[in-house]
């Protein structure tokens, strides 16, 4: 009920302040919708130049009736209610008339249509349609009270603070802040929300503002209340006499929402300003800091305080200052805008790189510069990248090495000077493709393994001969394939490639003067040996003098003893077996020292090694070392040159009965020779009974002219790691338990170029 009085009393309100008709009839429909017993309400003002009844307001309307709209006239109904104010919904809707065809057609059929002229002079019509189960007695006296009301409007006091014609939303509230009266624009904001959500489109402590208002006879303004999206900023004003407060409310959606967004503008700006790595500042047109971003401490080392006031060319570098100002000042009078890359002196003193991008701000009227705004970073760092880049690309160019740029489909982007020379390509004439470049066994071992490998890893590495065009001979290198990604994803590789031309003449020189060495190593070594070689063919001769004296004897009794011509057989076929044994000794004496060129070949090492036992036999027997042979007759083939082979195997057997000798002086020792194979190679062993040797002696016993012996040169055992490492092998000392050394010569098996 109290809602209703409200809503009746702002009615009044609006009557009495004489708005337009169609707020008027809005906020009387609205009083008669609070009313339980009323479903719909329409009011309807009478058009003297179309005799229709039209609506008044924003409330929904009735549909249109039946037939011509052009046609249409309520002349009828106007002089039915001339006589007759109130008349009853069924009997209107038997006229012939354009409302009853309305109401008709909008099913309404229980209720009244009223006369009512809101405007004095002015017909106007009120049809209220009421709740099932209704009467509709009580309209007769809401009717009359109606009436009556707008007859006592003209003796009722304008004083009251509520204005109706107030464009903002107002109200009164009593002391309790309940609502006394809606002006005509409050009641448009809430529309047809009932008169319960107004209490939402107040602050939530209106009573509390009411009750301060009234306690402290003041205003109280600046109050922000939202609700549906819309900012309402109300002010309380009291009226103190009839302890009542008036609540007057602005509309300020759009001015709170551009000022939040102003100042969340204004956040990220300081958010951006003082967290971004450049530096971003304010100058006057000569150059002055204005002020700074504490970006400034970090790049400059000065904070934005110190800056201020300080004329920025004093930090430029003193060869770009003068250049920098004028130029500057020239583009930001024409253009307004201007960046520039120059050095930049730090508080420490040395000198940065840096990029400023620089905006004019000018006067509205004059056009004249009056701030200069710039954003500034240090590129320090890309520009000595650059640099280094240009280094690069010099020593690139300038490089002896052939380089050759290749995109990942395999095509030549770039060759260097060297390259183009190497490979007679001339700059005049598209570059060749890379199959044409290579031999065909190097080519399909880069697409094999080394396009793969490299983008692996990173780099692949590669032996190779390069082909020149013209038919040239082909060009030996050594290939480094480097796989590169720039910072953008792309992908290219670099083929690197050195010319080992003169490695090749210097190594096959190297290979020269060791087969030279060898040779001389290997008449010392026979030398050494004499006497052993001379009792080993002294043997087969003294023997054949002995078959041939004793031949001689029975030949001169070859008459007289029938068994003297088989005597004479028999020692010639001793003479002819020791005669073949002392040629095969100086046979395999003249395979040794032969001097020539090596000639690798897939070789039985027990055979070779038996071999080099047989020549140290003897030197071995007068020492009273013995050699145990445990060599298999399966074993694996190894590829390399026999006669050096041999000379090593002699070797190591000969350092095995020194140590022997030294250790066992007069007395019997062994000397084991052992094969195996292990891990895809050949290991000979030869492992003596002598001291052995330290740690010390381990590391030093390769080294070139180390030796433990008085009268040693110290070259037997390098010079034989040297010539097992030709062959692709190893050969390395250790302990043996027993106390002597172990010597273990290592081959790999099988035939191949990678061997050799």
């Amino acid at each position: 009920m109290n809602d209703l009085n409200v809503q009746l009393n702002s009615w009044l309100l609006l009557q009495r302040e004489c708005l337009p008709l169609g707020v008027r009839a809005d906020a009387l429909l609205r009083t008669l919708q609070a009313c339980p017993e009323v479903r719909q309400a329409f009011y309807l003002s009478w058009q003297p130049g179309t005799a229709i009844y039209s609506h008044e307001g924003g409330a929904p309307h009735l549909p249109p009736g039946f037939g011509d709209p052009l046609q249409a006239s309520d002349q009828q109904l106007f002089e039915r209610l001339q006589g007759e104010p109130s008349l009853d919904l069924g009997e209107l809707r038997q006229l012939s008339c354009w409302l009853a065809g309305r109401l008709r057609r909008a099913g309404l059929s229980q209720g009244r249509a009223l006369a009512l002229e809101l405007d004095k002079g002015r017909s106007g019509l009120l049809i209220i349609e009421l709740q099932e189960g209704v009467g509709d007695a009580w309209l007769a006296l809401l009717h009359g009270l109606l009436l009556a009301l707008l007859e006592s409007l003209p003796q009722q006091p304008r004083g009251s603070l509520l204005l109706g014609s107030d464009p903002q939303p107002s109200l009164l509230l009593d002391a309790q802040a309940r609502p006394l009266q809606l002006n005509a624009a409050l009641l448009a904001l809430l529309g047809p929300q009932p008169l319960t959500t107004l209490r939402h489109w107040l602050p939530v402590n209106a009573e509390q503002l009411v009750r301060a208002c009234l306690q402290q006879g003041r205003a109280i303004e600046e109050v922000e209340a939202q609700h549906q999206g819309q900012v309402l900023i109300w002010l309380f004003m009291p009226d103190l006499a009839e302890q009542r407060v008036l609540a007057r409310a602005r509309l300020a959606t759009v001015q709170v929402q551009a000022e939040r967004e102003a100042a969340k503008a204004s956040r990220l700006y300081r958010l951006i300003t003082e967290n971004t790595t450049d530096l971003i500042s304010r100058h006057t047109p000569d150059g002055l800091f204005l002020d700074a971003s504490p970006a400034s401490g970090t790049l400059l080392g000065y904070w934005p305080e110190s800056l201020r006031g300080t004329p920025v060319q004093a930090l430029f570098h003193e060869q770009d200052r003068q250049h920098l100002v004028d130029s500057a000042r020239e583009a930001l009078e024409q253009d307004g805008y201007h960046t520039m890359t120059y050095r930049i002196r730090h508080r420490d003193g040395h000198y940065l790189w840096f990029e400023t991008a620089s905006r004019a701000i000018r006067e509205t009227y004059t056009g004249a510069v009056v701030e200069v705004v710039s954003v500034s970073r240090d590129i320090t760092a890309r520009v000595l990248a650059e640099e280094n880049k240009r280094r690069l690309a010099e020593v690139v160019e300038a490089n002896t090495d052939l380089v050759l740029f290749i995109d990942p489909g395999g095509r030549l982007t770039h060759l260097n000077p060297s390259a183009r020379h190497a490979l007679h390509i001339d700059e005049r004439k598209p570059l060749p493709t890379l199959d044409t470049l290579l031999a065909t066994d190097d080519l399909r071992r880069l697409h094999d393994t080394g396009w793969a490998c490299a983008d692996a890893a990173g780099v692949w590495s590669s032996e190779a001969r390069l082909l020149p065009l013209g038919g040239l001979a082909p060009l030996p290198v050594s290939l480094v394939l480097l796989a590169h990604r720039g910072r953008d994803g792309e992908h290219y590789y670099s083929l690197v490639a050195r010319d080992m031309t003169e490695r090749e003449l210097r190594e096959a020189q190297q290979r020269r003067h060791q087969d030279e060495l060898a040779h001389t190593a290997r008449l010392v070594t026979l030398g050494e040996l004499a006497s052993g070689i001379a009792h080993e063919i002294n043997q087969p001769l003294a023997a054949v003098v002995n078959y041939a004296s004793a031949s001689q004897r029975y030949l001169k009794h070859l008459g007289d003893n029938p068994q003297a011509a088989d005597k004479v057989a028999q020692g010639l076929a001793r003479i002819t077996e020791h005669a073949n044994h002392a040629s095969e000794v100086i046979k395999r004496l003249r395979a040794f020292l032969r001097k020539g060129q090596r000639r690798m070949q897939a070789l039985d090492m027990a055979e070779v090694a038996r071999e080099a036992v047989r020549l140290c036999q003897w030197e071995a027997s007068s020492w009273q070392v013995t050699i145990i042979e445990q060599l298999d007759d399966n074993l694996p083939a190894v590829y390399a040159d026999r006669v050096l082979l041999e000379q090593v195997l002699l070797n190591l057997l000969r350092n095995a009965i020194e140590a022997n000798r030294e250790r066992h002086p007069g007395a019997a020792s062994q000397i084991r020779l052992h094969s195996r194979e292990v891990e895809g190679s050949l290991a000979i062993r030869v492992i003596d009974q002598g001291p052995g040797a330290s740690a010390e002696q381990l590391g030093k016993l390769f080294t070139p002219f180390y030796t433990s012996k008085a009268e040693g040169l110290g070259l037997g055992l390098s010079m034989s790691r040297s010539i097992i490492e030709g062959f692709g092998g190893a050969l390395e000392a250790s302990p043996d338990s027993g106390g002597g050394l172990c010597l273990e010569c290592r081959l790999p098996l099988g035939r191949g170029e990678d061997n050799e």
